[in-house]
């Protein structure tokens, strides 16, 4: 029983950072109907932006709480302005175009930042540096929670409580509900279409970033092409908690990461890439919408 709830915490932890990818995945495909699938790759430029910045400021020499902080506001600044340029340089220019158009070209802006990770960072992998001292805070037998597992959860919570205030408080996220309604109407409305949408891939990058720092700080390795297999679970997640819903998103996220985990305890981590494949099957053969998704008939 002791080795179950082991699971059950490292999944929790595992989860919270799928489920920050996915509101990236969710967000996006909620205002343009797009599936970026260089949203994974966001999630590598993040953790590299925030390892260069940690050995920018020494944080090896001093790993803290402080540090932490420094990093993960650094990468989230780097990845919202490459999730700008991205949008502003990659998608906008193609928004009236047919939707085929825009999914080659998130494929391509996927492989292009990939392959640029590995000239400009190196095929080979690196170590993340240590930001934060690994301190267990509880033990109880085999039971054991470390700071590092605890700075991830509360981190992953806090941002998606940011968002939620964002989304449903504030006058931007009326905007961003506005436009994922209809981009005519919020337009005739007066709402600056583009620059809501600009914004939601700003926002939807910064928490990617996040992601690849609590990545970082987990499984101390970073290499350009990390973001591949973690953006597709991150996207099975958003498929299985409803692909538009946030909360969905959420839900999809820590179900995807305990999962994996009482795969792993269980069964062999051999197949702990393959439960994504399981599920997103399973998914859209059963419940194509999702959790918290509505089916919605296309005209054509």
């Amino acid at each position: 029983m002791e080795g179950f709830f082991q699971l059950l915490l490292n999944g929790t932890a595992l989860g919270s950072i799928y489920a920050l990818i996915a509101l990236g995945y969710t967000m996006v495909y909620g205002i343009l109907r797009l599936i970026n699938f260089a949203h994974g790759d966001i999630v590598m430029v993040g953790a590299y932006a925030g390892l260069f910045t940690a050995l920018a400021i020494h944080a090896p020499d001093h790993p803290n709480l402080f540090n932490f902080l420094i990093v993960l506001i650094a990468a989230m600044a780097a990845s919202a302005f490459l999730g700008f340029l991205i949008e502003r340089l990659a998608y906008r220019p193609l928004r009236n175009a047919p939707r085929v158009n825009l999914l080659i070209t998130a494929v391509g802006v996927s492989l292009l930042l990939e392959n640029l990770g590995q000239v400009v960072f190196g095929a080979t992998p690196r170590v993340f540096p240590e930001i934060m001292p690994n301190v267990t805070l509880f033990q109880e037998g085999q039971v054991a929670v470390t700071n590092q597992q605890v700075t991830v959860f509360f981190t992953s919570i806090f941002l998606m409580i940011v968002l939620e205030f964002i989304v449903l408080k504030t006058k931007l996220g009326r905007a961003m509900r506005a436009v994922s309604y209809s981009h005519e109407i919020a337009s005739l409305v007066g709402i600056p279409t583009d620059r809501i949408i600009s914004f939601t891939f700003i926002i939807g990058s910064a928490l990617a970033a996040a992601a690849g720092i609590l990545v970082g700080i987990s499984y101390p390795r970073v290499d350009a092409l990390m973001g591949v297999m973690i953006g597709i679970k991150a996207f099975v997640a958003a498929v299985l908690g409803g692909i538009g819903s946030i909360r969905g998103a959420v839900v999809g996220g820590f179900l995807m990461g305990i999962s994996e985990a009482m795969v792993v305890g269980y069964g062999s981590s051999t197949y702990r890439d393959a439960l994504a494949f399981a599920i997103l099957i399973l998914i859209l053969l059963f419940k194509p919408a999702g959790l918290f998704g509505k089916y919605e008939p296309e005209k054509v």
